[in-house]
């Protein structure tokens, strides 16, 4: 009598629209069983079943899952759930595991973007990021075009990935995955083989906006970033640095499965050159080589030659404006600048335009 009683006050206290979590008793071909402990049996059939019977096909007696409560008992005497809402229950609860598993799971690519590739993982949406496909499928685009990149991509529309959950978000219903994580741990211990200052022969693999990768070793992909390529400033790495091209290359960091590279370390430092040639007030020719927000960068042109490849900066604040820097200064033209400071050492030169 005492049992029954409980029973009866904590059906009381169930509300239509509650999420319950329930220990599946019982199958058959379109219904599903849960032990909802005090609250009793609950059922999840007809149209609630057939909307997510491919998920609960999977589920095992025993398994603990989730369910909305549509209605309190039926004529049978079974409290009424939704299926909907335990398959999206069950769903994220898998991915958590996957997650902590580190588990491969394969998928179908669906759609592409600009950013990466569009895909369902147990019918959740999911999003695999550019840079986090692996150096094999990675769009290496000369020059960055983001045309030719999502072009790339959408070549891998219909085929089917390995792919690992990287996180997600069940609130915001977010999930992130990743091709390229499979390879962290191979390329981890090949990494181990190398320390910073090593210097490796590689061949470019491909280029993009911000460098070059260069495949070394026993295939271990590095970057060399735009910025150690060469000692001047450069505007696109596919104008220096070719596709297949043999390059010798020195180790500057290694950061876990990453390792960062550079060609410029290996050649003579042009600001070498300059030490004592010019002071704080000496009058130099420069190229615009670049134009900034902060300031123009000037290549000084010695002795009728561009060679040394010096780089200096002449500041916006010289112009007060970026609008009126732009009407003083072209790119790749010839200017004379005064130098206002100069620190070799620390590669660094600033300038003023001279009138």
């Amino acid at each position: 009598m005492k049992d029954l009683l409980d029973k009866y006050n904590s059906m009381k206290s169930l509300k239509t629209g509650e999420i319950i979590e329930g220990v599946v008793v019982g199958k058959s071909r379109s219904a599903v069983y849960l032990d909802l402990g005090c609250f009793g049996t609950g059922i999840i059939f007809g149209k609630e079943y057939q909307v997510a019977k491919e998920v609960l096909r999977k589920v095992k007696t025993g398994e603990k899952i989730f369910a909305k409560i549509t209605g309190h008992e039926n004529d049978e005497g079974y409290i009424e759930l939704s299926a909907n809402e335990a398959g999206q229950e069950f769903a994220w609860k898998e991915l958590q595991e996957k997650k902590d598993k580190s588990e491969i799971v394969k998928v179908k690519i669906l759609g592409a973007n600009k950013g990466g590739l569009l895909t369902k993982v147990m019918g959740v949406p999911a999003f695999l990021p550019v840079s986090q496909l692996s150096s094999k499928n990675y769009p290496k685009v000369e020059g960055g075009d983001v045309g030719k990149i999502l072009r790339e991509l959408q070549k891998f529309i219909g085929q089917e990935m390995d792919v690992r959950v990287l996180d997600f978000s069940k609130k915001d219903e977010k999930l992130i995955v990743s091709e390229k994580i499979k390879e962290v741990e191979k390329t981890k211990e090949l990494l181990k083989n190398y320390k910073i200052g090593d210097v490796v022969e590689g061949e470019i693999t491909g280029t993009a906006d911000f460098g070059a990768f260069i495949s070394f070793g026993e295939g271990v992909e590095g970057l060399i970033h735009i910025s150690e390529i060469a000692w001047q400033i450069i505007k696109d790495p596919s104008e220096v640095i070719k596709e297949k091209e043999k390059v010798t290359a020195k180790i500057i960091e290694i950061t876990g499965d990453r390792a960062f590279l550079s060609l410029k370390a290996l050649k003579e430092d042009p600001w070498d050159k300059i030490k004592g040639k010019y002071v704080k007030g000496s009058v130099v020719k420069g190229k615009v080589s670049k134009l900034n927000p902060f300031g123009a960068f000037i290549q000084i042109i010695s002795d009728g030659d561009d060679e040394d490849k010096v780089q200096g900066l002449c500041h916006v604040s010289e112009f007060e404006t970026v609008e009126k820097m732009n009407e003083k200064l072209h790119l790749d033209q010839e200017y004379l600048f005064e130098i206002l400071l100069i620190e070799p050492e620390e590669h660094r030169m600033i300038l003023r335009l001279k009138d």
